[in-house]
């Protein structure tokens, strides 16, 4: 579920530069059987490598870049890539513009609730005294001092825990744009209208409706991974750039299977549940809304680009495939 979460939080705004960050790519470090395991149950995923693609249904065409919500120089060469779609598009498509953006942060500013529940019984009445010592000394590494930590919701948690420390510091710092960010301010510059996939407030609807032991299950499904998040990051990140999507997805459940301390069936529970929420109902979401812009844009001879984390590309549930089932042709521009 981390590999996810550590993505998702970084979606509503400046991300680090995870090419900054000191670790180990620990898919260099895994034994050849490890390997073959991730490789073979990744293998049958449709769609399962790539960054771009084109979508064609008659004189409908939609090009898609999986993004990485971090960071990185190596975006650069996407983005020189993209400069002349995004230049010839009526429309840019990503998972937040500007104004959901804006949307966000004043709901932040004026509802603390949002992120932190002050009524109900706090993270150290909820976790074991272990898990409770480990939690909030990674989230005091990440800048949060544990008294803030107790209160906090637990989705919102998880999803810290899931970025490395380093990466926290850089985000404080110098705020290094990912690719959806640089998608849009580009597509500004060209004075290319930019459309929202989904509503500002999605984020807190994800959750809604988790058991408390389902809560809690993230943050301990978090928790044993985080004190290795650099190498976390230098994994995903170099997995990232080279199209190797679905590879992250099962890095995650492999590494859990071995790290977490709870049982296969819990760790694809946990799976399960954060593929259910964050992808596949948000997947089947975004077809009309693509599907709608691009066949206004192809009244005007045009096409549309579309930006969103690259998880959502591959498999049955994926955007892809759903466009695929609707009667679209999928080609692969970056193979």
């Amino acid at each position: 579920m981390r590999v996810l979460l550590a993505g998702f939080l970084t979606l509503w705004g400046a991300a680090a530069t995870a090419s900054e960050c000191v670790g180990t790519n620990l898919f260099d470090a895994m034994t050849p059987a490890q390997r073959s395991e991730i490789d073979a149950a990744v293998a049958d995923v449709p769609f399962h490598k790539g960054l771009l693609w084109r979508a064609s249904r008659g004189d409908r065409s939609i090009t898609l870049v999986g993004t990485y919500h971090f960071g990185d120089p190596r975006h650069d060469a996407m983005m020189a890539r993209l400069e002349p779609l995004i230049a010839q598009a009526a429309t840019v498509l990503v998972e937040a513009g500007p104004v959901e953006e804006r949307k966000l942060s004043e709901a932040l500013a004026a509802d603390p609730a949002l992120m932190a529940d002050p009524t109900g019984p706090t993270l150290p009445e909820r976790l074991s005294g272990r898990d409770w010592a480990l939690l909030s000394a990674a989230m005091a590494d990440r800048g949060t001092p544990a008294v803030v930590t107790s209160t906090l919701r637990p989705w919102y948690v998880a999803m810290m825990l899931g970025i490395s420390p380093c990466m926290m510091r850089q985000m404080a710092r110098d705020g290094a744009q990912g690719l959806d960010r640089r998608l849009v301010d580009r597509a500004v510059d060209l004075d290319v209208p930019v459309r929202a996939l989904e509503p500002w407030d999605t984020v807190f609807s994800l959750f809604r409706g988790l058991t408390p032991q389902q809560e809690i299950g993230m943050i301990r499904a978090a928790l044993p991974a985080a004190a290795y998040a650099d190498d976390y990051a230098v994994t995903l990140t170099d997995a990232y750039f080279a199209g190797d999507i679905w590879a992250i997805w099962e890095f995650g459940r492999f590494d859990a299977y071995r790290n977490s301390g709870l049982s296969r069936g819990q760790v694809d529970a946990q799976m399960d549940l954060a593929k259910a929420r964050l992808m596949d109902g948000r997947n089947r979401a975004w077809i009309a809304p693509l599907t709608q812009a691009a066949t206004d844009a192809a009244r005007q001879g045009r096409g549309i680009v579309a930006g969103f984390g690259a998880l959502h590309l591959p498999g049955d549930g994926g955007v892809l495939r759903l466009l695929e089932k609707d009667g679209w042709s999928i080609e692969r521009l970056d193979g």
